[in-house]
């Protein structure tokens, strides 16, 4: 049945008699929602741990994690437990009133992160747009800049979110085509090149904004020493450092932070995804004091950043992180599920890199086809850049459901 004909004449009586639940679930939201998305075409129902199960009945291995939102597990029972209590005394007050889940989110996050000062928000665009706000203010209140002529240093490949500033700077075609124009103050140079980032630095230079591993474009991982010399150079250049740890952060790679395998403690962290285990839209800047300080009443804001809810969930979020001792986890498991990766051998696998449980697989052919047979076999994985296989599970996720995840990637691949 064609999209035009389910537009013309769609009701739930029709449809059920034509098509079966998932087909029902895609044409409606292939109809009425906007196709800014390519799904694989499998209708999630509901999920418990590192498994979903989709309309049909039928289980799969969640390899991707909602792109790390989910490093505690899908529906962890101690985050919502807290979501339901909280849900039941108060959700939102604004930033109008204070709440008292606030206080104890920041310090318990500040103090994670070995920092001072936390500015909570929504999405990870959100914080990374909030970040780039509070880098030009510094500059221009802390460091002297010129009004109107600060700079921020990106890189190739970069990925921080959807956003008309975000985007303007990304050096992915497909991401700004038609959308300008766009803001200025924006420098890219290659990833992982010093030498480029040095030569781009100038007086009017406020910040660095990097990923400690490029996940959308393919988990790219930087040489070593790069990230110590970077920070070295931009503190010796009275510039800020900043991370995006929103795919990388809390656990993914094995470490609590990505930064923390270099030994780098930035100037500003961007959090967000699993900073709430996938419950609720929570992000955060992370930074020290003479930073954040910046901001005054009225110069950025949010009417649900930081509110009781989100709050409230983070906080369990974050302690179920360490009380599990999830990173711990990541680093064992995606170590050992690495080794076995790479026992597999197939013309079409370039390379398998990763770092805990963020790990590609890249191929030298398109990597939809692989991802679709995978999901025929009830193993969820999603290609990025196209020619990569992205394996980011749940931390909570068994050996032995890796091990089957390795042998259906084997059999996938035999079958080629």
């Amino acid at each position: 049945m064609s999209l035009a004909t389910l537009a013309e004449g769609y009701t739930m009586s029709e449809s059920s008699t034509m098509l079966n639940a998932t087909d029902e679930c895609i044409a409606r939201e292939d109809v009425w929602g906007a196709h800014n998305y390519h799904p694989l075409d499998l209708v999630i129902e509901s999920a418990q741990g590192a498994w979903v199960t989709d309309v049909e009945g039928k289980r799969y291995l969640d390899c991707l994690s909602a792109y790390s939102a989910v490093n505690q597990g899908h529906c962890h029972p101690r985050i919502l437990a807290t979501l339901v209590e909280q849900a039941s005394r108060v959700t939102l007050t604004s930033r109008a009133f204070r709440n008292e889940q606030l206080g104890g989110f920041c310090e318990e996050l500040a103090q994670l992160c070995g920092m001072e000062m936390v500015l909570p928000m929504n999405t990870g665009a959100e914080a990374v747009e909030t970040a780039i706000k509070a880098a030009r203010r510094w500059g221009y209140t802390r460091k002297g800049i010129p009004e109107g002529e600060a700079t921020i240093i990106a890189f190739d490949n970069n990925f921080h979110g959807r956003t008309t500033t975000i985007v303007g700077f990304s050096s992915e075609p497909s991401y700004r085509a038609h959308f300008g124009p766009f803001a200025p103050g924006f420098a890219l140079v290659p990833f992982g090149d010093i030498h480029a980032v040095r030569a781009a630095i100038t007086p009017n230079t406020c910040a660095v904004l990097f990923e400690p591993i490029q996940c959308e474009a393919g988990v790219l991982i930087p040489p070593d020493g790069f990230l110590r010399e970077l920070a070295a150079l931009c503190r010796d250049q009275n510039v800020l450092l900043i991370a995006d740890e929103i795919q990388t952060g809390l656990g993914r790679t094995g470490r609590m932070f990505a930064c923390d395998h270099d030994n780098v403690q930035p100037d500003m962290y961007i959090l967000g995804k699993a900073l709430s285990g996938g419950f609720y839209p929570v992000s955060a800047v992370v930074s020290r004091r003479d930073v954040l300080d910046v901001f005054g009443p009225g110069s950025h804001g949010s009417t649900f950043g930081g509110n009781p809810l989100g709050c409230a969930v983070a906080r369990t979020a974050l302690d179920v992180l360490q009380d599990e001792q999830l990173v711990e986890r990541s680093a064992e498991l995606g170590a050992w599920l690495l080794k076995e990766l790479r026992t597999i051998s197939h013309p079409s696998i370039v390379e398998m890199r990763g770092r805990g449980l963020m790990i590609a697989v890249e191929l030298n052919e398109k990597a939809r086809p692989f991802c679709e047979s995978l999901k025929e076999r009830g193993m969820l994985c999603k290609e990025t850049h196209d020619f990569v296989i992205r394996l980011s599970p749940p931390l909570v996720v068994g050996r032995e459901d890796l091990a089957w995840a390795v042998e259906q990637l084997r059999a996938v691949f035999a079958a080629r």
